[in-house]
């Protein structure tokens, strides 16, 4: 038996970020060597991602992993002897074995956990940096720190609906390094925070650690207040420090139409808009912010109107799709071929295996493409997305905000490789 065969595959409940059930599979090979990986899962979620199976009992709400537990002993019972160097071929068989499109048998939840178990334990046999193997997956030797979009006000469904848009970023695109970016953000949040409790707004934070004041005004209000951080920390909102929105505008469109004020639709005092409406709404933001990249502006079916919006606004931004690919190749493949956006968001687990994250971030860097390597609202501990943007050097990560365990991990990840890569990093 080759060191690298796996001899046992194991898997746990475990918790979210949320306090919801999650997913943890453990990967021994024949050395001794392991690996655990733990999957997030997502607030709001596209309705073309891969299914994430759940119980459906009492436990938990109906929350509860225990069915996709079964799935990974299932796989276990398959895998026992088959050399883990062998990831593509590894991943084809969960998704044979589960026989699907979206992965609703076994649960995509299952098979991802151990796909990147097995890439985290083939990676510890070889002592091998994490980021290094995935490098060496997509055929890539040149590692690349990513620029975080660094989420400091949350609202939408992360937050209660304080405003409709669900996150608003700041991008410390000219910091000269990875540590230095992530001080300029910790300052700008900590500067925010000093604002907001001086005008008596509350400070608590949302699901990723952004802060979730209930009584904003307007969608614009906290790009108002973010505008005002930058500047007050010493820094050039248009030079040095940027702003990027995810509107996740998918939770708040009805028949046709994007109701603004979305959390009074039920009082029919929503604000009805059109997709040109919208557009020209994004039109607006970008003439008095320094706004440089607009995630899932539109509704995931609305493809004419994200060619329209990509014509408008995307020479000098970044129109990324998440739930209008949800890392699903052949939905990119038919947003390049229309011209509907110019960057993709990536998240693991809307497709289920390492393979397809890492076939998806090819295509789109081929057909140039932004690609930006992205956390869930629902997060563990688990780093694996600070390795993955490191090792495709997509040059961009979406982690959550400055605050909060489970996305300070993944900062505080990316700092020990960038120690460790020096200046060929």
């Amino acid at each position: 038996m080759v060191k690298t065969a796996i001899t046992r595959v194991k898997a746990r409940q475990i918790l979210d970020s949320r306090g919801e059930p999650t997913l943890e599979a453990d990967v021994y090979l024949a050395d001794g060597s392991f690996g655990r990986s733990s999957v997030p899962a997502g607030a709001s979620k596209g309705k073309y991602e891969a299914v994430e199976k759940r119980d459906e009992k009492d436990d938990y709400h109906g929350k509860g992993v225990i069915s996709a537990i079964s799935g990974v002993n299932y796989l276990g019972s398959k895998f026992i002897g088959l050399d883990a160097a062998e990831q593509e071929k590894i991943d084809n068989l969960m998704i044979a074995l589960d026989g699907t499109d979206n992965k609703k048998n076994i649960g995509a939840n299952a098979i991802l956990a151990v796909s990147l178990a097995v890439a985290k334990a083939y990676a510890s046999s070889e002592k091998m940096p994490l980021y290094r193997y995935f490098g060496s997956l997509i055929g890539n030797s040149e590692y690349r720190l990513p620029v975080p979009f660094v989420n400091i006000w949350n609202g939408g469904a992360h937050a209660g609906w304080a405003t409709d848009l669900q996150e608003y970023m700041i991008v410390p695109f000219a910091a000269s390094s990875f540590s230095e970016s992530l001080r300029w953000c910790s300052e700008i949040f900590h500067t925010l925070k000093e604002l907001l409790e001086k005008s008596g707004y509350a400070t608590t934070v949302g699901d990723e650690g952004g802060f979730a004041p209930l009584n904003v005004k307007s969608n614009e209000e906290p790009l108002e207040w973010i505008l005002k951080a930058i500047e007050k920390s010493g820094y050039w909102p248009e030079d040095e420090v940027a702003i990027a929105l995810d509107a996740a505008s998918s939770a708040f469109y009805r028949n046709g139409k994007y109701i603004l004020n979305f959390k009074e639709r039920e009082n029919g005092r929503g604000i009805m808009r059109s997709t040109d409406e919208m557009i020209d709404f994004y039109k607006e933001l970008k003439r008095r912010f320094p706004i440089v990249s607009i995630e899932d502006g539109l509704n995931e079916e609305d493809w004419n109107g994200w060619v329209e919006l990509t014509k408008t606004l995307g020479s000098n931004t970044e129109i990324v799709g998440d739930d209008l690919y949800a890392t699903n190749k052949g939905r990119l493949e038919r947003g390049i071929e229309l011209r509907a956006s110019n960057a993709i968001l990536i998240k693991p687990n809307q497709i289920g295996t390492l393979t397809e994250t890492l076939d998806v971030i090819r295509t789109a860097m081929k057909n140039g493409y932004a690609a930006i390597i992205s956390h869930r609202s629902g997060e563990t501990e688990d780093t694996t997305i600070s390795h993955l943007a490191v090792g495709t050097a997509t040059g961009q990560i979406k982690a959550g905000s400055v605050c909060r365990g489970e996305r300070i991990c993944k900062y505080n990840e990316l700092l020990r490789i960038e120690e460790e890569l020096g200046k060929s990093g």
